[in-house]
């Protein structure tokens, strides 16, 4: 019994830990090829006897191979091809390593599907040509080559272009076979009508009106001769385009005030390299007011709002149907931009009761106008627990002086709505509170004096009845 309560705790769950992972690198290992070694993100092969013939591939009921970030394969004579589809199950492989090796060739798609890989080491393979478009997809900080019999063609140019533009100083001492089997360093090397394309994107005004559509021309230049392509990202609008030997048309159609500030490319690639000519849309478009709230309250309160356009819209304020002046107690504050559209609040320091009212919001440019309108509580008028009054006033502050804001003038006097005189009212509304209290102020010490008068009223007819007891009264005569 005691023997069981020994193995029945903790000491129980290790020894199962331990077993599960006993269990764990003997199904890995079962699933790993032969002359490798695996754990759940490495693959290692290096051992020459019996060797691998193909690219290690995990069996079906091993780990997850997209777990798998490294493959190390060394001293494998007899792997001589990288096939499509022999990489793309290792969708997080970011370093893949073989040296001293029998690597004649790597298909065109083989890491088509690794988007992840940063590190590619190919050190002394049997490689005798290398297409960049195999790498052209990735964003490689390292690609090593050297100790191949390259042979010398406009095929492998790239990696001298790649060498020289590259940013790290350092270079890789790479060579190429020529006709005469001379080994020619791949710096020094001239291939004649091999050399970077050229595209020249031709466009008229790109500032256009949403709704409106627009055509791009496009020609590229190059020996071999480049293919020509189109990079419009996420474009939304409509957008067919046509190619023609060296020339290209980019027709787009309804455009659509989101695809204002979008990037548009011509590309054109050949064996070589890549070269682009790109220009930037902008979609002029009447203003939304996408997002108006309730006030909410953090350091200031503010009236919170989204509001599109582009140019970018002149913002009104109204508060119960008159032009709101804005000043240092009242204000609009953009916090963020986003190319056309605008996040902010008209930001109130420290609103009461006679602050209660509608408050509309006006955006325009030249393309149009959009208003909308919310009711503003901030808190109760005095005396009434909820607060409820439907009749609210027509002042705010004292003082509203003119005040343009973050985004343009919002002052806009216009004569379409008449501006209520907000400092007057304000004025004789305050002049109405100080009445009141001075009366107040007056009635309460008229009674306090009436108290005390009838108190020493009181205390005086007390001593005149004693008076009356002990005064002695004449006698006649």
């Amino acid at each position: 019994m005691s023997s069981w309560t020994r193995w029945h705790g903790p000491a129980m769950a290790r020894l199962w830990g331990f077993c599960w992972l006993v269990v764990g690198f003997w199904r890995a290992a079962l699933a790993c090829p032969t002359s490798c070694k695996c754990s759940a993100s490495r693959i290692w092969c290096s051992d020459p006897s019996p060797g691998i013939v193909a690219f290690p591939r995990l069996e079906p009921n091993s780990a997850d191979p997209e777990n798998i970030t490294e493959i190390y394969i060394a001293n494998q004579k007899r792997l001589e091809i990288i096939n499509e589809d022999d990489v793309e199950a290792y969708a997080g492989l970011k370093n893949l390593t073989i040296v001293d090796s029998g690597l004649k060739f790597v298909a065109h798609k083989a890491f088509l599907k690794n988007s992840n890989l940063q590190h590619i080491n190919f050190t002394r393979n049997k490689l005798t040509s290398l297409s960049r478009k195999h790498f052209r997809h990735l964003d490689l900080s390292e690609l090593i080559l050297v100790g191949n019999p390259f042979t010398c063609s406009c095929d492998i140019m790239w990696i001298k272009t790649l060498q020289e533009t590259k940013s790290s100083p350092e270079t890789q001492d790479l060579y190429c076979l020529n006709e005469s089997s001379k080994n020619i360093p791949l710096a020094n090397l001239q291939i004649p009508n091999c050399g970077l394309p050229s595209a020249n994107l031709a466009a008229p005004n790109l500032t256009v009106e949403e709704g409106k559509s627009i055509t791009l021309s496009c020609s590229v230049a190059g020996d071999p001769v480049p293919n020509l392509y189109w990079d419009v990202g996420n474009l939304v609008s409509k957008h067919m385009n046509e190619t023609s030997h060296m020339q290209g048309s980019l027709r787009i159609t309804n455009i659509s005030s989101d695809d204002s500030g979008k990037q548009i490319s011509c590309v054109a690639e050949n064996l070589v390299g890549e070269d682009q000519d790109s220009v930037n849309l902008t979609v002029h478009f009447a203003p939304t007011i996408t997002f108006l709230e309730s006030p909410t309250s953090d350091h200031h309160w503010c009236i919170p709002f989204t509001v599109k356009g582009n140019p970018k819209p002149a913002l009104q304020w109204f508060y119960n149907g008159a032009i709101l002046n804005e000043s240092k107690y009242i204000c609009t504050k953009i916090h963020v931009t986003n190319h056309t559209e605008y996040h902010g609040c008209l930001q109130l320091d420290n609103p009461t009761h006679m602050n209660n009212g509608d408050y509309k919001l006006v955006a325009k440019n030249e393309y149009g106008k959009d208003e909308k309108q919310i009711s503003a509580h901030f808190m109760g008028w005095p005396g009434i627990d909820d607060g409820a009054n439907p009749n609210y006033p027509d002042v705010i502050y004292e003082d509203y002086g003119t005040a343009a804001n973050d985004i343009g003038d919002t002052t806009n006097r216009s004569n379409e709505i008449p501006s209520t005189d907000v400092a007057d009212k304000s004025g004789r509304e305050h002049l109405s509170v100080y009445a009141v209290v001075v009366i107040a102020s007056v009635v309460g010490f008229c009674l306090l004096v009436m108290l005390f008068l009838l108190k020493l009223a009181r205390h005086s007819k007390f001593g005149m009845k004693g008076f009356v007891l002990f005064h002695k009264i004449p006698l006649d005569g």
